[in-house]
């Protein structure tokens, strides 16, 4: 569910009409639903209830402050993956202790920067990480709290750039030599090892992988418990797929998910994290376009629109499909007709889709591709001399621009030109 809906045949941003928006800031944008973000946090929440937990929104997803902020407000924690996502965790007023920092390649300024502004945990991806981790520690007088991430060897059923919990993926210790590893963070005096982390991958529409990645770690849970490892918090990542098509199939709720994970994991007493950010931040984002030209080819009408590849790139990386809507409702009884929606970028990869079918549109008229909150606005850039667009937030009957667009001449002003030229 989303509020982002028809009212009087115009499309609204909860109580904001879209035309409003593109008026005041111009095309292409994004635009966010606060109550749509909400909504979404707290049925992750809600799933969790009766047990010790913390939902940390993975900010990768879109990480706009004010977005990190009305999370925040609504008690989320945050999962980063650099230092630029600490920071901006930080300047939107998360505390250190709800902010977990995950990924395969943190430097030593990353973590002495997490371990002097306060940190919840880092997920451990491999034994060389630890070492630094725990020198970095040493070095400051701090113990570093760690849980360590397993690879189960799990098949999420995913696109394959966007799978993290198989052996030949880059992620976490092969399940099978946690043992040791632990072991070995075990003897390190600057480390605490708390728990086990486990992420087998983004947009998964069925919840058995998380079954058979989850029985997984309950069995190594008791395990290191038996080898004398206090195992108090499991960090279970995040997941779950949104609806992309407006089909009847849609992915598993996230109570059912809070379900599988009590029946799996609920006997051993541990704190659970979850690190969702899809979705919640991806049906709560919409992308605004122009159509700048209707161009008729060979076998094919095009829609040429004002959004391009640099400003959301998931189609053209991940062949991923966008439900794409007029922001003016067409007549009842209008026919549609195919088109391939592309923008201006000098590439073919430039194609959003193909032979889509919608009421015919004209030069001038607003199309919005929806479920765009999650992986566009971060994603984007400034390729072929585009300026990044403008993200914008709304609340009800009133909307900010959260990033303005900056002007050409900022963009360029950005290079500097050697003395000898």
């Amino acid at each position: 569910m989303d509020h982002f809906l028809y009212r009087d045949g115009a499309l609204f941003a909860e109580d904001v009409p879209i035309s409003e928006i593109a008026a005041a800031v111009g095309t292409p944008f994004y635009v966010y639903s606060t109550a749509t973000l909400l909504r979404h946090f707290r049925l992750f929440d809600e799933a969790l209830e009766g047990t010790d937990h913390l939902v940390c929104y993975a900010m990768k997803a879109a990480s706009n402050q004010a977005i990190l902020k009305t999370l925040a407000q609504a008690g989320a924690g945050m999962d980063v993956v650099s230092m630029g996502e600490y920071l901006r965790a930080k300047a939107a007023g998360v505390p250190g202790e709800k902010i977990v920092f995950s990924g395969v390649g943190k430097t030593e300024l990353e973590i002495r920067t997490a371990l002097e502004g306060g940190i919840r945990q880092f997920n451990v991806e491999s034994e060389p990480e630890m070492d630094v981790i725990n020198a970095v520690a040493l070095s400051l007088g701090k113990v570093a709290p760690i849980t360590v991430r397993v690879n189960p060897d799990v098949d999420a059923k995913t696109h394959a750039k966007i799978a993290t919990g198989k052996s030949e993926n880059k992620f976490g210790i092969p399940i099978a030599r946690a043992g040791a590893v632990y072991a070995h963070a075990a003897s390190l005096p600057g480390l605490d090892v708390i728990g086990v982390d486990v992420h087998i991958g983004s947009q998964l529409t069925e919840l058995e992988p998380f079954r058979l990645a989850y029985r997984k770690v309950a069995e190594l849970t008791e395990t290191l418990r038996s080898e004398g490892h206090d195992i108090r918090r499991l960090d279970l990542g995040g997941g779950l797929g949104i609806p992309y098509t407006r089909s009847n199939e849609a992915p598993p709720l996230p109570v059912e998910y809070g379900q599988l994970i009590q029946e799996e994991l609920g006997h051993l007493g541990c704190e659970i994290e979850i690190e969702p950010g899809r979705l919640i931040a991806g049906n709560a984002g919409l992308m605004v376009s122009k159509v700048i030209y209707v161009k008729s080819g060979e076998d094919r009408d095009f829609l040429i629109v004002d959004g391009a590849m640099n400003d959301l790139i998931r189609p053209a990386m991940y062949e991923a499909h966008h439900d794409i809507v007029p922001v003016l409702e067409p007549a009842p009884g209008v026919e549609p007709q195919p088109y391939d929606i592309v923008g201006p970028v000098c590439e073919t990869g430039d194609t959003f889709a193909k032979q889509r079918n919608l009421a015919p549109l004209q030069a001038g008229d607003l199309i919005a591709f929806r479920s765009a909150g999650a992986y566009g606005a971060v994603m984007a850039s400034e390729y072929n001399s585009r300026p990044l667009i403008p993200e914008v937030l709304v609340q009800g009957d009133q909307f900010a621009v959260i990033r303005r667009r900056p002007t050409f001449d900022e963009m360029i002003n950005r290079d500097t030109i050697p003395e000898w030229l």
